[in-house]
Order: structure tokens, then sequence, then C-alpha cells
């Protein structure tokens, strides 16, 4: 069994920063490619930015500039520092981890259960 947990989101101003943050925990033999998502009411689920577990980064171009995901693995965790923030980011975040539980299996993505940011204008 694997869980991701998540923490650091809330209520910021315009203009304001926020430091996400997910831990995963649980049976894990090797964690794969990390990622945030969000998704705002009526919207689908979007890519906020990813990393993989060599330090690569892929961000959407809505969060390129004001945005740093970054990852420690001695710690399972993965985090995104965010700035500049608009009241269109308000959304409920999720963290995206594929995480292998053995040797021998493959690697199966797991989601957290969401946090809330909202930014006020």
């Amino acid at each position: 069994q694997v869980q991701l947990m998540e923490s650091g989101g809330g209520l910021v101003q315009a203009g304001g920063s926020l430091r996400l943050s997910c831990a995963a925990s649980g049976i894990i033999f090797s964690i794969h490619d990390m990622g945030w998502y969000r998704q705002a009411p009526g919207k689908q689920r979007e890519l906020v930015a990813s990393i993989t577990n060599g330090g690569n980064t892929n961000y959407a171009d809505s969060f390129k500039g004001r945005s740093i995901i970054s990852r420690d693995n001695t710690k399972n965790t993965v985090y995104l520092q965010m700035n500049s923030l608009k009241p269109e980011d308000t959304a409920v975040y999720y963290c995206n981890a594929f995480i292998r539980s053995s040797r021998t299996g493959y690697p199966y993505p797991y989601w957290g259960q969401g946090t809330q940011v909202t930014v006020s204008s």
C-alpha cells in the first residue's frame, strides 16, 4: 500500500507565494516521475509541473518562470514552489507519482487526496 500526503495549500493574496509538499509512504521500492496537477471547478485536471527521478523538469506554459518543482529522494518527497500567484491559479492541486513496490513490479500511478489553493484578488 502506498499513500501520497500533500500539504501546504491555503489562501493567499494575488502576487503571493505558496510551497506545496507531497510525501510518499508505504511499500516503496522506487519512485519514478513525480508531478503536480490541478483541477479548477468545471475544468479538467491539468499538469502543472513534473520531475523525473534524475531531476529533469517540465512545466506547463502558465507556470514557467514563476514555479519551481523539486524533490528530495531521501524523503520520497516532491515540492512545488509557486510564486506570483494569480486568482486563476485557484484550484485543487494534486500530487502524482509513479511508484514501484517491488523490484519486479511496474511503476504504478498514485494520486494524493488534493490540497486547495485559493488566490484572492
